[in-house]
């Protein structure tokens, strides 16, 4: 391991525990909202892809994902958002757009959501697109509501995909002040309130064409579709490893009696090795295949919810309080699972 790669390590660890771990029950409980965890992220470097090949930026991030989400995965959720933005931006051949604000977001200056749950959906012929698109000149005005959009603050921007009458999809990025655009923010789910997550509105909202990631909006999301999901991974594995541990320390617990659960953390764990080595295995090609990353998506989400569930059963009642941390990270794994694409929307594009 090279000395930058441990100092990168050792700058994580610090941020961790001095910016994210004082917070994660106000995460949970209060929806507050870790931002600055996210910012001082990018301040110290830890999402910049200069000099940096593909391979390295994806498994350097999906890295920070994982570290973050054993800790707290509402948190390392917002920022699989802004790395699934800052996915659209630095693959976009829309050079305006990337020269403003591709150094902006990965020095963390600016935070970004996805916008893309009903898109993604809607291309797996789930949905209907929910955004309407009407050209005029120098851009389009767009039209439509989000339901559930996370990441999101005043100064901070979002990717959506709206349908033109007769034409291609398009992408964009849009910031959310545009005029035009109203959110309400939404905390009423079973966890992951911190998430910043709003439900937005589109009136006419003027989109000029410098903010246009793609006019042809199918065939950007192919291209996006293997980062995006490669990203969420490391979701689930942290919150796994989070629950094997937690499991670990209660072995002795009511004289040893967790030894007679049928499942153990070696069992648990085996599972998890497997998954991430079939994880590193896909940077082994020269390009990453969708239905590969797909399949290891979608046994992390079946594993993370047996993980969580395990932790419950050895916890006991301990694990039974609405704030303890083996509660919370049952309610992440139910978050995880009904995840853009959720495990039905997996198991359709894998099985159907």
């Amino acid at each position: 391991m090279d000395l930058q790669i441990l100092s990168q390590k050792s700058i994580l660890e610090k941020l961790i525990e001095e910016k994210l771990k004082p917070y994660v029950k106000k995460i949970d409980t209060d929806a507050f909202y870790a931002e600055g965890f996210l910012r001082k992220l990018g301040e110290a470097g830890l999402l910049s892809s200069l000099n940096k090949s593909k391979k390295e930026y994806l498994l350097n991030e999906m890295y920070l994902v994982e570290e973050t989400a054993k800790v707290c995965m509402t948190t390392a959720f917002c920022l699989w958002c802004h790395l699934a933005a800052l996915t659209y931006v630095r693959q976009t051949k829309n050079n305006k757009l990337k020269e403003r604000l591709l150094s902006s977001l990965e020095k963390g200056e600016i935070l970004a959501g996805t916008g893309l749950s009903n898109p993604m959906k809607y291309y797996a012929g789930l949905e209907k697109l929910h955004l309407s698109a009407k050209p005029v000149e120098g851009g389009y005005l767009l039209s439509g509501v989000l339901p559930s959009v996370s990441n999101l603050g005043e100064d901070h921007w979002f990717g959506c995909i709206a349908g033109i009458k007769e034409g291609n999809d398009i992408m964009c990025f849009v910031p959310c002040n545009a005029e035009g655009l109203k959110m309400k923010e939404k905390i009423d789910y079973l966890g992951i309130n911190g998430s910043a997550t709003y439900a937005c509105s589109f009136t006419d909202v003027f989109v000029p064409d410098e903010w246009v990631l793609s006019e042809n909006a199918k065939e950007y999301v192919e291209q996006i579709r293997p980062a995006f999901l490669l990203y969420q991974i490391p979701l689930g594995l942290g919150v796994t490893q989070a629950s094997i541990t937690s499991i670990e320390k209660v072995c002795q617990k009511q004289n040893g009696c967790n030894q007679f659960l049928k499942k153990q953390p070696d069992d648990l764990r085996a599972i998890e090795h497997d998954i991430q080595q079939k994880l590193q295995s896909l940077f082994n090609g020269d390009s990453l295949n969708f239905r590969d990353i797909a399949k290891i998506r979608l046994k992390a989400a079946y594993l993370t919810l047996e993980a969580v569930q395990e932790s419950m059963l050895h916890n006991g009642s301990a694990g039974y309080i609405q704030d303890s941390a083996p509660s919370r990270r049952l309610r992440e794994a139910y978050f995880f699972a009904n995840l853009t694409p959720t495990v039905k929307h997996l198991e359709k594009v894998l099985n159907g």
